[in-house]
């Protein structure tokens, strides 16, 4: 089995953009060394030349419409592209029909004593 390093994962010129900072040079030059850090630059931590930690720039959680339009910039999320209401398919005639009142009961049922 052959190991991986960063140049399998990703495009040589990401590799050389990227700030590296010892663990010992991180130890004893913590303030100098957290200014590298921007918005647009990590810096990667090694221990015995092996990239080992990332510190990168907090950003605060955002919510709501913000929180969408972050997810979908960052292609974790697909807007829904339906424009009108969605047609459920109908049930098949050998399909059981269930009352709320049975669904509410198996629901019950399942949540049990645990």
């Amino acid at each position: 089995m052959s190991t991986m390093t960063l140049a399998h994962v990703l495009p040589m010129s990401y590799i050389e953009d990227m700030e590296y900072v010892t663990k010992r040079e991180l130890n004893q030059n913590t303030a100098q060394v957290l200014d590298r850090v921007t918005p647009l630059e990590d810096v990667i931590i090694t221990e015995r030349g092996e990239p080992r930690w990332r510190i990168s720039n907090y950003e605060p959680p955002q919510y709501g419409e913000a929180r969408l339009k972050d997810l979908e910039r960052r292609g974790l999320l697909q807007p829904l592209r339906a424009t009108g209401p969605i047609e459920w398919p109908e049930p098949r005639e050998d399909e059981r029909q269930y009352t709320s009142e049975e669904i509410m009961a198996l629901l019950e049922e399942m949540k049990g004593d645990h």
